[in-house]
């Protein structure tokens, strides 16, 4: 169940560059501050000209934009690029490229807790037995709270926080 955010249908092509967990890793480091192709490879652990693929890609398809050239430590021209929060206003309608997202999500919160440790994460699960109306209404309330944050004005000062909510239903 998706965030009550408006959202619109994503692009065949905007869904294939959400399906990467490095993708997604780069928008989110590149939310409210501009980082260049070098820092991110660095922050993500990659060699630069993968990371620049991965930046190419989101580009091209609106979730970076390039921002002035600035000069670098050693006076070489740099490009830093910065996250434009377009992902969060899409939705996809194809179970395929839904899977794929999700996938690609679960991939980029699961590399983001690796690389600060587990114990820097407060995990909670809970499994609930609720009757299929209170299940709606437990989930839809917990995607209303998120909701309120979105869309929030980006605070550099502030404390940056992932959440990352997934519900199932097994049997």
């Amino acid at each position: 169940m998706p965030l009550a955010v408006k959202k619109r249908a994503a692009t065949r092509a905007e869904a294939a560059a959400l399906a990467s967990d490095v993708r997604l890793r780069i928008i989110r480091l590149t939310q409210g501050r501009a980082m260049t192709n070098k820092e991110l490879a660095a922050a993500l652990g990659k060699d630069p000209a993968t990371t620049l693929h991965h930046v190419r890609k989101l580009v091209d398809t609106g979730f970076l934009v390039e921002q002035p050239p600035r000069r670098g430590t050693r006076g070489s021209r740099e490009k830093p690029y910065l996250g434009t929060q377009l992902s969060i206003t899409l939705s996809f309608d194809e179970n395929e490229e839904r899977a794929a997202v999700s996938e690609a999500a679960l991939g980029a919160f699961l590399g983001e807790v690796a690389d600060l440790g587990v114990g820097a994460a407060d995990l909670t699960r809970v499994v609930f037995q609720l009757p299929a109306e209170q299940t709606e209404e437990l989930l839809n309330r917990l995607h209303a709270v998120l909701a309120d944050y979105v869309d929030l004005p980006y605070d550099p000062s502030a404390e940056r926080l992932a959440i990352f909510l997934a519900s199932y239903r097994s049997a």
